[in-house]
This record gives structure tokens, sequence and C-alpha cells, in this order.
């Protein structure tokens, strides 16, 4: 009889699972199967909370409007990162899905930029004549009419000429516009479907300016080629053109010109682009130190690279990177409408 007890104990004890506490020997089947199943809820609540949260987060440093203002990036382990170089190209497995850094959200006028120059690439203001850069509002445009930003793990290269416009490659990552409906935020990492490209010759140089959609907008399921951006964002497309052509008169300089005479190519032509700075990209993060001195190549993720850091270097980096710094008040003439009429 006894013995028959004490296997019954073990039979009983040996199924409790995680931290529920131990029962008495004598529960009853219905209890641990209640047991049982409030386990599965939490795990199943653990794994959504866990999905939810984002992939990365950013940590700003330095005055806002002022040149020592800078945008960090972590991973969603807390470890610093280049937004250039260690977060992935693609978002899917299936390489169908690119993530986009977020420099410019829409309808704000601060030129910010990944910071080539900088150890772990943070986004800066860029500085023109010793100050912040801002755009202009060409009418009837007010500030960066899209969500504006980059493609991580992409670069043009300048000692490359692209068949297609003749021209060398700009040193930066390839530029994207998001036209969906919602205002991102400075350093968001979204997740967009690509759907096409237009050839901006800027100063002699190839500008690619990929158009994508994020993933998760509402007509995302609808937009899957440049065709379709006209039939859901009539006009966009026009305007885009325009707004390229005429943002820098205002500073004095020419109109912009276009291959292609500013027609957009469609996805297939822009993912092949993108494939191929991203080849560049590759040499470019797998080259000797010093190979290019204009690029900080630092990185904490790619195992082949001379430039590959250890988490507490990077930790380092924005630790040390400058706080405070002499703030710019920002002009009237930021809000200035110009008025620009094209021949």
């Amino acid at each position: 009889m006894l013995a028959t007890i004490a296997r019954r104990s073990y039979i009983a004890s040996s199924r409790v699972i995680g931290s529920r506490s131990l029962r008495s020997i004598f529960a009853t089947s219905a209890e641990s199967a209640a047991a049982g199943s409030f386990r599965q809820i939490q795990l199943q609540h653990s794994h959504k909370t866990i999905s939810n949260m984002p992939l990365y987060q950013t940590v700003e440093k330095g005055a806002k409007n002022s040149s020592n203002y800078s945008l960090y990036f972590k991973n969603n382990c807390g470890n610093v990162i280049s937004p250039m170089h260690d977060i992935p190209l693609f978002a899917n497995e299936e390489k169908t899905v690119y993530n986009m850094v977020v420099e410019v959200p829409r309808w704000t006028n601060a030129k910010m930029e990944i910071s080539l120059k900088t150890p772990m690439n943070p986004i800066k203001q860029d500085i023109k004549k010793g100050k912040l850069r801002f755009v202009a509002n060409c009418f009837p445009h007010k500030g960066y009419i899209w969500n504006y930003g980059a493609l991580p793990q992409t670069w043009e290269n300048p000692d490359h000429i692209e068949p297609s416009t003749g021209c060398k490659g700009d040193n930066d990552p390839i530029d994207v516009i998001e036209i969906g409906y919602r205002v991102a935020n400075r350093g968001d990492v979204l997740q967009v479907k690509v759907l096409g490209a237009i050839a901006l010759i800027d100063e002699g140089e190839t500008d690619w300016k990929i158009i994508a959609i994020d993933a998760k907008d509402p007509v995302a399921s609808k937009v899957n080629d440049i065709a379709d951006v006209d039939q859901y964002f009539p006009g966009l497309l026009r305007a885009t053109v325009e707004w390229f052509k005429i943002y820098k008169i205002p500073d004095g300089k020419p109109e912009n010109q276009f291959a292609f005479n500013g027609d957009a190519k469609n996805a297939e032509f822009a993912t092949t682009v993108i494939a191929e700075t991203h080849k560049f990209w590759q040499s470019l993060i797998n080259q000797p130190n010093g190979g290019n001195t204009a690029i900080a190549c630092q990185n904490i993720t790619n195992t082949n690279s001379d430039n590959r850091i250890g988490k507490e270097q990077s930790a380092k980096l924005l630790d040390d990177a400058p706080e405070g710094g002499d703030v710019e008040e920002v002009a009237d003439t930021v809000d200035t409408w110009h008025f620009i009429h094209l021949k």
C-alpha cells in the first residue's frame, strides 16, 4: 500500500512544470488540466508580447538644432548598432520586403541623414557653410512630401558607372521615399514593399530614389508596381519629380535633371538596382581597414568585416558622443513658401 502511494506521488510531482507551485499528490485531474491550460495561455501571451516589441530603438545625443545632435540606434538586445551596416536589407526570409531607415519624416524640413563619417553612423543634420541645413518649401509643397530615408546595407559606388544612366554612384546608401499614409518618426525602421525607382542626376552622379510603401499600410496589398501608384496615389509621381527638380533652386542652384526623362521604372527594375547596390555594400564592408576613409564601417554583426567591433566598443562610441552644443535659432525663413516656375 505504501509503495503504491509513493509511486502515485512521484508521478504527480513529475507533471508539475514551470514556476507552478507543487500541488498535493491528491490533486484532481480537473485541477491539473486547468493549470496546464493557464500555463499555455501564459506562454501564448509571452510570445505575443515578444513579437510586438520593436526590433530597434534610438538614443538622442546632443542638443536639438545644434551640430552636436545625433540619433544613435540600438537593437532589441540593447546593443549599439550601425543603421547602415547592422540592420539587414531584407525584412523577411523570402526577400520581398525591405527594411527602410527613416531619416526625414513627411512635412518636415530639417535635412537629416545617416552620417557616413561618424562611427556607428548615427543620423545627423546636414551642415552647409557652417549652418544647419533645411530644405525650402516650394509651393505647393511643405518640406519633404513623403517619409524619406535609406535602405541599409546598400551603397551607390562612386567608382561604378551605371550603364542605364551613364553616371557614377553618389557614394551614399540608396535613398527611399515611402508613400504610405502614416507620418513616420525620425529613426523608425519600416518594413516596405518596393514599387519602382526614379533616377535623379545630381551634379553628374546617379542618385536613385526608390519608391516604396509601408507593408502595413492599408492599401499595401493593392499596390505592387509603379502603375499602381498612379491609380491609388494620383498625381504623386508627377509631384515627386517636380519636387526633386526644384527643391534646390531657392538655394541658387539650377534645376535638377533626371535620367529616363523623369519617368519612373517598375518594381523589377528597382529591385535589380537595389541588388547591385547591396553587392557594392558587401565589397565596402568586407574591405581591409582604411579602404574607404570617407565612410565609417564600424559594425557589430558582419563576421567577415575587418571593421567589426565588440559590443563594449560600440557602446563606448555612443557614450563618448558629444552632449549639449550651440543651439541655432531656426530662422522664420524656413517656413517661407517659394514660388518656382519651371520653363
